[in-house]
C-alpha cells in the first residue's frame, strides 16, 4: 500500500505541533525567587569614628585594603593553584555535561545495529511429528517433495542491519522540569565554587596575617630580651661592685629566661603559617619559606569597612545563592513526580534490510519496516507514584526551611562578626594607651633603678608589666586583623571577579601526571 508523502508530512505536522502546545504547559509549580526577611541595617552598626563599619556597597576585592602587594600575590596564586578549588570548578563541569544530558531528552533517540545470526527452527522435528513424511510415501511424492523439505529445515544464516527510533513526546512537562532541575544543580556547583573561593581568600588572608602577627611578637619579644639582658647586665655590674644582692642577679635572669621561654611558639606559628600558605597555593609545605620568611610588620587596617545592608546578602552570599539554587532544584522536581502520574506517548519506528543472503541485502525487496505510535498509562503502581509526588513535595519544604536557615546563619555571621570587631578595635586602642602609660612607667623606674633612687623590684615589675602590654596588644593586633577578615568572609564578597576563571587542564593532574 503506496501511501502519499504529503499526508505524511501534513500528519506528523500536526503531531508535532499537538506536542508542542502540550509540553510548552508543564505540571507542578513553577519556581518563584524567595524574598527574605531582613532588617533594613544590621543590629551592630552604630556611628563611630576611626574604622567604623559603613553601609556602603562592599568591595569585591577586599584583601587589597590591607595595602599588602604579597598578600595579593598569594591570594591570585591561591586561586590558580588550590587543588581543592581545581575539584570544584571540576564538579561545575560535571553538572555541566548532566544539564546537556537532561536536554537530550527532548530530541528522538536514533540507534543502528547490524548482525549475523545462525538459526535452527527445527521445522523437521514439527513435520516429522505432524506426519508429513508418512503422508508423501502414501502419495508417492516422497522422491520429489522430500528434499525440497529437508532443505528448509537446515540452519540459516541471516544477515541483518537497521536502525530503530523513539521518541517521547513531552506532554506534561516532565522533560521540561527535569532540564529545569539539571539547571539549578548547575547553578548548585557554580555557587558551591564560589562559596569554596571566597573560604580559599579569607584562610590565605588569615594564614599571612598569622604569620606577620607572629613575626610582629617575635620582634616584640626579642626587644624585650635586649632590654631585659641589659638590665640583667646592669644587675650583675652591681652585684660586682657590692651594690645589689645576688637575688636581684636571679630575679633579672628569670626574666631573660621567661621572655625567651616565650619565643618557640611564635616560631612555631611562624613556620606553620608558611606552610599553611605554600599548600593553599598548591605547593609543598616550605616551598615559601625564602620568600615569606624575612619579617614584615602586620598590614594596617582600612579606617572605614564597607558593608552594605542585610537585603544584599541573598544576592551576594554564595552560601545563599547556593540554597537558592537548591530551592529551585526541589521545586522543579515536583513537576517531574507529577508528571509520572500521567500517561506518556512515544513514536518509535524501525527500517532495515534482511536476507539470508549478505549479497542481497542492498536489494529493496529484502527491507523491513514498522513504525507507530505507543502510550503508556501507570494504572497501578502500588502507591509509588504518589509517594514519590509527596517526597518531592517534602524535599521542597525542607529546602525552603534550609534557605530561611541559611539567611538567618548568614545574618548571624555578620553581626557576630562586627560585634567582635569593633570590641578588638576597642581592645587594641585602650591597650595602646596601657603600653604608652607602661612605657613612661618603665623609663622612669628604670632611669631611678640606674641612679639609686628606687629598688630593683620596682624596675623589674615595670619592665614584666610593659612586656606583657606589649604582647597583648600585638595579640590584639593581629585578632583585630583576623576579624576583619572573618567579616569579609561574612559578607561574601571576593567571588564576582573570578567566575568565568577557566583553570589549565595541566592544573588538575600536573605536567607529568596529565594521563591524556
Amino acid at each position: 500500500m503506496n501511501v502519499p508523502s504529503s499526508f505524511l508530512r501534513s500528519r506528523s505536522g500536526v503531531l508535532v505541533a499537538a506536542a508542542l502546545t502540550l509540553s510548552a504547559c508543564a505540571v507542578g509549580p513553577d519556581y518563584q525567587a524567595p524574598k527574605p526577611a531582613t532588617p533594613a541595617h544590621f543590629n551592630s552598626m552604630q556611628p563611630d569614628a576611626g574604622s567604623a563599619p559603613l553601609a556602603a556597597a562592599t568591595n569585591p576585592d577586599w584583601w587589597k585594603s590591607f595595602n599588602d602587594p604579597q598578600l595579593d600575590s598569594l591570594i591570585v596564586r591561591a586561586i590558580q593553584g588550590n587543588l581543592s578549588l581545581q575539584q570544584a570548578v571540576l564538579r561545575i563541569a560535571g553538572a555541566r555535561q548532566q544539564l546537556n544530558q537532561a536536554r537530550g531528552a527532548w530530541a528522538p533517540s536514533v540507534s543502528g545495529n547490524a548482525r549475523f545470526t545462525r538459526q535452527q527452527l527445527g521445522i523437521k522435528g514439527e513435520l516429522e511429528s505432524e506426519g508429513v513424511y508418512d503422508q508423501l510415501e502414501q502419495v508417492g511424492g516422497e522422491t520429489d517433495l522430500r528434499p525440497a523439505l529437508d532443505s528448509l529445515t537446515k540452519p540459516v544464516g541471516l544477515y541483518q542491519g537497521s536502525f530503530d527510533a523513539s521518541w517521547e513526546l513531552d506532554l506534561w512537562g516532565k522533560v521540561r522540569r527535569e532540564v529545569e532541575v539539571a539547571g539549578a544543580r548547575q547553578q548548585q556547583s557554580v555557587e558551591s565554587r564560589n562559596d569554596a573561593l571566597v573560604s580559599l581568600e579569607a584562610e590565605v588572608a588569615r594564614a599571612y596575617l598569622q604569620l606577620r602577627g607572629a613575626q610582629a611578637i617575635t620582634q616584640t619579644l626579642q626587644t624585650q630580651i635586649d632590654v631585659a639582658q641589659q638590665t640583667l647586665e646592669l644587675t650583675q655590674s652591681q652585684q660586682r661592685n657590692g651594690l645589689a644582692p645576688q637575688t636581684n642577679v636571679e630575679n633579672a635572669r628569670a626574666q631573660v629566661n621567661s621572655l625567651r621561654a616565650q619565643l618557640p611558639q611564635y616560631q612555631a606559628q611562624i613556620h606553620q603559617a608558611m606552610n599553611g600558605l605554600a599548600v593553599l597555593t598548591g605547593r609543598v609545605p616550605g616551598a615559601l619559606d625564602a620568600e615569606l620568611m624575612a619579617a614584615k610588620p602586620l598590614p594596617a587596617l582600612p579606617k572605614a569597612v564597607p558593608v552594605g545592608v542585610p537585603s544584599e546578602l541573598a544576592r551576594r552570599r554564595p552560601d545563599v545563592r547556593e540554597a537558592e539554587a537548591s530551592l529551585h532544584a526541589a521545586t522543579a522536581n515536583i513537576g517531574v513526580s507529577v508528571a509520572q502520574l500521567f500517561p506518556s506517548l512515544s513514536l518509535t519506528g524501525q527500517f532495515g534490510m534482511r536476507n539470508s543472503d549478505a549479497s542481497y541485502l542492498d536489494n529493496w525487496s529484502s527491507h523491513f519496516y514498522s513504525f507507530g505510535p505507543s502510550v503508556t498509562i501507570p494504572v497501578f503502581q502500588g502507591g509509588r507514584l504518589v509517594s514519590s509526588v509527596k517526597l518531592a513535595r517534602a524535599q521542597q519544604a525542607s529546602a525552603a526551611l534550609g534557605y530561611r536557615q541559611t539567611v538567618l546563619t548568614a545574618l548571624q555571621d555578620v553581626e557576630n562578626a562586627l560585634v567582635s570587631y569593633r570590641s578588638d578595635q576597642q581592645q587594641v586602642e585602650g591597650l595602646d594607651d596601657t603600653v604608652a602609660a607602661l612605657q613612661s612607667t618603665f623609663n622612669l623606674a628604670s632611669d631611678s633603678y640606674r641612679q639609686g633612687l628606687s629598688t630593683f623590684i620596682e624596675a623589674l615589675d615595670a619592665q614584666r608589666q610593659l612586656a606583657q602590654a606589649q604582647q597583648q596588644a600585638e595579640q590584639a593586633r593581629v585578632q583585630s586583623s583576623l576579624d576583619l577578615v572573618a567579616l569579609y568572609k561574612a559578607l561574601g564578597g571576593g567571588w564576582e571577579g573570578w567566575q568565568n576563571v577557566a583553570l589549565p587542564e595541566y592544573a588538575v593532574f600536573g605536567p607529568a601526571e596529565n594521563p591524556g
